[in-house]
């Protein structure tokens, strides 16, 4: 028989040898494993979150798409089966037409970009119906020679037509007493439009007044008086207009101009207070100066080099707190960029900046960005609310800015300057 023996030695020094050993301590054993499960955790949550987003976007792409179907069909069915019945109707089929086209336009954004010339006769065609409302403005004005005060009364405007079934006028009026400041001065890089060969007249706003908002009202009773003292000219008062402007007030996004009235208060005997009733007639833009813009187009780096060099507007009353600022902004296929402002020079006849502002432009086509210049006065000594006096726009889709975009597409990274009219 044979007998087994064991031998401790050898076989513990396999046991020792098949054992691993790390030259760290089971503390940081812990935590490099509490580390790799808390990394696991973190990728499970990311990738479970992409796919609940996925699943959300394509869910509520979806339901739009068959919203805009359904809006698409009850327009279309809706005048064939209530035809005989009165206009009414009609307008608000042709209002869920609109919001059916602009959302369609919205869900088919992301396949293909929009062109601002859509954009632009789309705005036309929305002001085009705005500007066909009806309604007047019932005012009175006076004339005190004695104090040299001009008393300025809104009483009652009526007639106004509602526009949208989901919320109610709000309306206000915005009066502007300007004045003829310089007639037939010819200005650079201004022409007259109708070629009769007369140069336009350039206006400025002594004074700016708004009376205030009446919510829910299609003829809303005002009352709001104003006066300002004009300076002791006998043929002053034969170069003032009172415009007068009724808007209706929007929170959040600008207030809808629907009509406004014009008058020359030369043409009137306003000794004694005369009251009057004038219909709302179509906006029209007043010519207030111009502005020496330079532009420079890089296309490597993708910039817009915008330069404001001059400003000329009418030099009223002196006064040496006056200053002027400049505010820019561009907008690329409706992604608003960034705007900026220039340095606050004193207000004078020809007010120099000499100012170059760049923008990085996003990666869509240079025609389908828009440059906005707004000019402000202010005062330094004190702290009184901005005025604006004007603003332009310069883009390739309108007709009277073509010129200076052409010139700075063919002369690429060479600043191009031309004269803009800068308008009210």
């Amino acid at each position: 028989m044979l007998t087994m023996m064991e031998y401790p030695g050898p076989m513990g020094q396999l046991s020792r040898a098949g054992e691993l050993r790390m030259p760290f301590s089971d503390g940081v054993k812990y935590c490099i494993l509490a580390m790799s499960l808390t990394l696991l955790l973190l990728a499970l949550g990311i990738l479970a979150w992409q796919i609940f987003r996925c699943c959300k976007e394509q869910h509520t792409t979806y339901i739009q798409q068959d919203t805009v179907r359904s809006d698409l069909l009850y327009s279309e069915e809706k005048p064939i089966e209530f035809e005989n019945y009165s206009g009414a109707l009609s307008t608000k089929v042709e209002d869920v037409r609109i919001a059916a086209h602009r959302l369609s336009r919205c869900l088919s954004a992301a396949s293909s970009s929009l062109s601002v010339s859509s954009m632009v006769d789309e705005d036309i065609r929305e002001q085009t119906a705005i500007k066909k409302v009806d309604g007047s403005v019932r005012f009175s004005v006076y004339y005190d020679q004695l104090q040299s005060r001009l008393v300025v009364t809104v009483l009652q405007v009526g007639g106004l037509q509602q526009h949208s079934e989901t919320r109610s006028l709000q309306p206000f009026v915005k009066i502007r007493l300007m004045w003829a400041g310089s007639e037939g001065v010819e200005l650079e890089g201004l022409k007259d439009e109708e070629g009769e060969g007369m140069p336009p007249i350039l206006w400025m706003v002594l004074q700016e007044w708004r009376t205030r908002i009446v919510k829910g009202s299609c003829s809303p009773l005002f009352g709001d008086q104003f006066s300002c003292i004009l300076q002791e000219d006998k043929h002053k008062l034969q170069h003032l207009t009172l415009r007068m402007e009724v808007r209706d007030f929007d929170k959040f996004s600008r207030h809808t101009v629907l009509g406004e009235v014009r008058v020359d208060l030369g043409q009137l005997d306003i000794s004694y207070p005369l009251e009057l009733q004038n219909d709302l007639q179509i906006p029209q833009k007043d010519l207030v100066g111009e502005v020496l813009l330079s532009l420079k187009f890089l296309p490597t780096s993708q910039r817009l080099e915008v330069g404001l060099l001059k400003v000329r507007v009418v030099l009223g009353e002196m006064c040496s707190d006056a200053v002027l600022y400049a505010r820019v902004s561009i907008q690329c296929n409706q992604c608003k960029l960034p705007y900026q402002k220039s340095s606050a020079v004193s207000r004078c006849l020809v007010t120099v900046f000499n100012e170059v502002l760049m923008f990085s432009l996003p990666e869509s086509p240079l025609d389908q960005c828009k440059i906005m210049v707004s000019v402000y006065e202010t005062h330094t000594t004190s702290k009184s609310a901005r005025n604006m006096i004007g603003q332009f726009c310069v883009w390739k889709e309108k007709n009277s800015e073509d010129e200076h975009w052409t010139l700075m597409m063919h002369t690429v990274r060479q600043p191009v300057a031309m004269w803009h009219s800068l308008l009210i």
